[in-house]
């Protein structure tokens, strides 16, 4: 059984100081104006010379939001480095520019900026936040530079095709995700009390909104956090005083700790469900004790009971073929540390965005591209557990995800993998033939 990777963003991660609140943009494109030439089999468009194809990336490699997804970009080199040592994409090598944005908005605009307009980057690949690519979705859509699988679940990436036509999301949104959550609370806990503990952004927004199709009338409490404010006593207390025995959390993972710190004080022990993004148990654990000065021993075992969702294989499986595959290229091509979830996360943005670029075929255009993954995208092979949602209509990505019971560190199915879209989209039983997908021998996926 595949297990995830729970890592999504909006991030925090160390002691929070100053996050901002996600906002949101419009670009454009002329679809009858190519940025490049469509024949020839040489340099086809910016950022692409016979022998090498210029991607860029921002990441928090330093500053509060570092400890964890830092490690994203790692993951990701470390397996384009695995097929430029096979030979590249029809000769050409990946050359992978990441720059720190320390998960600051303006420092994000600086550095794209930068990747754009200097290092004149083919494409950005995965950049990360919602507060922070935010602040340059925009600019990347009029400068016609294709935005390919945002780390983030927010619903702008890819709901609005028109507004943004270079932007792909990747990860399944939050919507889905609550849709999902409250599905399996109406069916299996009728009962409960549910409580909502959400960040005050379109990560809890969204979240809410899916949530609430399925159990508005449970819902006795809802409190909402700002990034950057750690108090968040009155938030758990007045949940308690609300009677939910059940709190669903839209949260980050600093949020997590700080959320099960503070019931701990009060002695409030509701079952608790965390949203993907915040429920990686190592992460957790380690912000517990740096949370609690060590009065608390986080590890592994922190989020013992916990429900949470999977979308991709994680370290908690590393008999699946996905986790061998990539505990292979770290070993081959990795730096310093051991493989993570948030490395594989990389990873599997990575060899998404490599079968993409074999399907665009060896005259490689930034609308090219684009257009490659409007037609082929939910053909995609790889680890997701559902497939992508990719077609010219919709740019959101992978559609589905399963409900698990965290135990000593390892997510125990809850559900199968189910399946659904935005609004009123039903949901239903993913095909299984995408969750038992292997990779290739080679560890290097073909066109679809």
């Amino acid at each position: 059984m595949k297990r995830t990777s729970r890592l999504a963003v909006p991030l925090v991660a160390g002691v929070i100081t100053s996050l901002v609140l996600a906002g949101c943009g419009a670009g454009g494109r002329d679809d009858s104006d190519s940025s490049g030439d469509s024949g020839g089999g040489g340099a086809t468009d910016v950022g692409i010379t016979d022998d090498s194809i210029t991607l860029g990336a921002h990441f928090p490699l330093t500053g509060v939001a570092a400890p964890g997804y830092s490690e994203i970009p790692t993951g990701a080199k470390a397996y384009f480095d695995y097929v430029n040592a096979a030979g590249g994409i029809n000769g050409r090598k990946i050359e992978y520019i990441v720059k720190d944005d320390g998960y600051n908005p303006t420092n994000t605009t600086a550095v794209t900026n930068e990747l754009v307009l200097q290092d004149e980057i083919f494409a950005m690949v995965g950049g990360l936040g919602t507060p922070t690519h935010s602040a340059v979705v925009d600019f990347l859509n009029e400068e016609k530079v294709p935005d390919v699988f945002v780390s983030s679940g927010s619903l702008q990436w890819g709901d609005d095709v028109e507004s943004k036509p270079y932007t792909f999301g990747w990860q399944p949104d939050y919507e889905i995700e609550g849709k999902i959550i409250g599905q399996y609370i109406a069916e299996n806990m009728p009962d409960a009390k549910v409580g909502l503990f959400l960040q005050d952004d379109d990560f809890g927004e969204d979240g809410e909104k899916g949530v609430r199709q399925y159990v508005d009338d449970q819902i006795v409490g809802v409190e909402r956090y700002t990034s950057g404010n750690t108090d968040v006593g009155p938030q758990i207390a007045g949940l308690q005083a609300s009677g939910a025995d059940l709190v669903l959390g839209f949260n980050t993972p600093s949020y997590t700790a700080l959320s099960q710190l503070v019931a701990l004080k009060l002695g409030y022990d509701p079952q608790w469900y965390y949203s993907n993004v915040g429920s990686d148990p190592t992460l957790v654990g380690s912000l517990l004790s740096r949370f609690s000065e060590g009065a608390v021993e986080g590890d592994d075992n922190s989020l013992n009971g916990v429900l949470t969702s999977e979308y991709i294989p994680g370290v908690d499986a590393p008999d699946d073929p996905w986790v061998q595959l990539w505990q292979k290229v770290w070993d081959e091509q990795g730096s310093d540390g051991e493989l993570s979830n948030y490395r594989i996360y990389g990873m599997s943005q990575a060899y998404a965005f490599v079968q993409v670029l074999q399907a665009a075929g060896e005259d490689l255009t930034r609308d090219g591209l684009v257009e490659t993954l409007e037609e082929v995208g939910q053909d995609l092979d790889g680890p997701q557990l559902a497939p992508y949602r990719f077609t010219a209509d919709s740019h959101l990505g992978i559609s589905g995800l399963s409900i698990i019971e965290i135990q000593k560190g390892v997510g125990e199915p809850l559900t199968p993998v189910l399946t659904t879209d935005i609004g009123d989209a039903e949901i239903t039983e993913a095909d299984a033939a995408q969750a038992e997908d292997s990779p290739p021998e080679s560890g290097i996926p073909e066109a679809p």
